[in-house]
């Protein structure tokens, strides 16, 4: 993946997470540095433009074959590298297809027939090296490929042991050691595999009697090398991306932007929403004046990164901006979904049981682990949520009972365990108004997170009601903060440049405007 040469010529650096009280201009400024955006604090003025940041929307672009290819090229470096620097865990494996796949089945057959014609060949009397010949020149290939361009020794010895023009000779006068070649090619992969492969090498050196199966090892070692390699690789790069991932991930978007008409399209839809919701929401003031509000990027992006949060995956395309992300926002969106429905059963019980299961931790953390193990896989196409919660209610009625008992209280009458199941039940309900209250207290978890300047991933106290799912919205809330972190980051020169035109196409900012922590409002023309 090209690196080096495809940086912009700006270096990167730290946002400014500053309050909504400062100008507007100085805020716009702060969300990246101005060697970052090339942006001037003129450039967020009502007739100012931006010299960064968005592609050119007319005339109409045609793209080329050509540039379509490029611009899946740079789509798929900017996923790879993305994924490498956010993901610790991130590596290859063997590459394993499905059973009864079709190409599956073709490549099977193609082998076996390879291999066929290789030991008849060699069966032939005097042995015919054709197909021996090809095997060699792949491998030394191969071999050739895993070395460092300073192992001069070793390509030279390679190159000589493994001489395809020798080789041929020696064939056509049946004076091939094809014994020794593959000993000597298991060495030298013994001496530049990883740690890991040295069973695998062990194994191959215990000389098998078959020429053909020996090979046959010998290529799937060297396929298990290739996979060792990459992720050496990957390895290495990641130490690279951690100083330049930001300034690498944002030169390739450009450079997609650059090639894609209405590229940002989604992005600036997301952004409007916001902004449209914070303009609804906020009593401007001065109005009598003839002020109109402006409000703070900060905040806007704020709401916005709000909205990510329960993005509606079915109905709605992602921003742009977050397409690499889009598997980890859907997982934490999951998670985030069933530890809510979990919350959710346990208020029910609580406020319908009342004193006889207050207190009881035990009995708490029993009842919320049974229900997550009952509603794990909820969002899978054929769980049906319906039944699995009829599940939740019986075996919570069981647990209850038993608690009970065992403390000398009554047992649920058949009266309250039907209303227990109906509550739980009516969780399905989007106006239900346990499901209301919790989502709405989640909610304001995650904004007091998104709007924390220092980014604390978890505040001293949580809104009442979420006590029993609090390590898990740490947890949660700990990896969306370093997404929301991170894509702002690199995107914070596009999102600013679409902020200043949503924000200032219709509201010159004054010269000295007030200042409002929630928002600003500036002299209309």
């Amino acid at each position: 993946m090209p690196l080096n040469d495809e940086r912009p010529a700006s270096t990167s650096s730290g946002e400014d997470q500053g309050s909504d009280v400062e100008s507007s201009s100085e805020r716009y400024d702060s969300m990246t540095s101005t060697s970052d955006l090339e942006c001037s604090r003129e450039s967020f003025t009502s007739d100012g433009s931006s010299k960064h940041c968005t592609p050119s929307s007319s005339p109409p672009i045609v793209l080329t074959l050509d540039e379509v290819m490029e611009t899946a090229s740079d789509l798929f470096n900017l996923t790879l590298a993305h994924e490498i620097n956010v993901n610790r865990d991130f590596h290859l494996e063997q590459p394993s297809l499905p059973q009864n796949c079709v190409w599956k089945v073709v490549k099977e057959m193609v082998h076996k027939a390879f291999w066929n014609i290789l030991e008849s060949e060699l069966n032939d009397d005097p042995p015919e090296y054709g197909q021996a010949i090809i095997l060699l020149e792949d491998i030394r290939e191969i071999l050739l490929s895993f070395l460092n361009p300073g192992a001069n020794r070793m390509r030279t010895q390679i190159m000589e042991v493994l001489d395809i023009d020798l080789i041929r000779q020696q064939a056509d006068n049946d004076a091939v050691d094809i014994q020794g070649l593959a000993s000597y090619i298991i060495t030298t992969m013994g001496k530049i595999c990883a740690p890991i492969r040295d069973g695998d090498i062990k194994k191959l050196r215990e000389n098998p009697d078959n020429i053909v199966t020996l090979f046959k090892e010998i290529f799937r070692v060297l396929d298990l090398m290739k996979v060792d390699m990459v992720n050496h690789s990957i390895k290495s790069l990641r130490v690279v991306l951690q100083r330049e991932g930001v300034e690498y991930e944002r030169a390739k978007f450009q450079c997609i932007l650059d090639k894609t008409p209405n590229g940002l399209n989604h992005t600036t839809s997301w952004i409007k929403l916001a902004v449209e919701e914070l303009q609804s929401a906020i009593v401007p003031k001065g109005q009598e004046n003839g002020q109109q509000a402006v409000l703070g990027p900060f905040q806007i992006l704020n709401t916005a990164f709000l909205h990510i949060l329960t993005w509606d995956f079915s109905k709605n395309p992602l921003p742009e901006t977050w397409v690499t992300d889009e598997m980890r926002l859907r997982e934490i969106q999951q998670q985030l979904q069933q530890c809510q429905m979990v919350n959710e059963v346990l208020l029910i019980v609580h406020s319908t049981i009342g004193g006889p299961v207050q207190g009881l931790s035990f009995l708490s953390d029993r009842l919320k682990r049974m229900t997550s193990v009952l509603l794990d896989g909820m969002h899978s196409p054929n769980f049906n949520l319906e039944e699995a919660l009829e599940g939740v209610s019986a075996q919570i009625c069981c647990e209850l009972n038993k608690s009970l008992t065992e403390r000398d209280y009554p047992a649920l009458t058949p009266a309250l365990q039907a209303i227990l199941r109906g509550q739980i039940c009516s969780i399905t309900q989007k106006d239900n108004s346990i499901r209301i209250l919790v989502e709405d207290r989640v909610q304001q978890y995650f904004k007091v997170l998104i709007s924390d300047p220092k980014s604390r991933v978890e505040p001293e106290q949580i809104p009442a009601g979420l006590t029993a799912i609090k390590p898990e919205l740490a947890l949660l809330g700990a990896e969306f903060i370093s997404l929301v972190k991170y894509n702002k980051t690199v995107y914070g020169p596009f999102y600013a440049d679409i902020i200043r035109k949503l924000v200032f196409s219709n509201n010159p900012p004054a010269a000295n405007p007030p200042q409002d922590a929630a928002c600003e409002t500036v002299p209309s023309s």
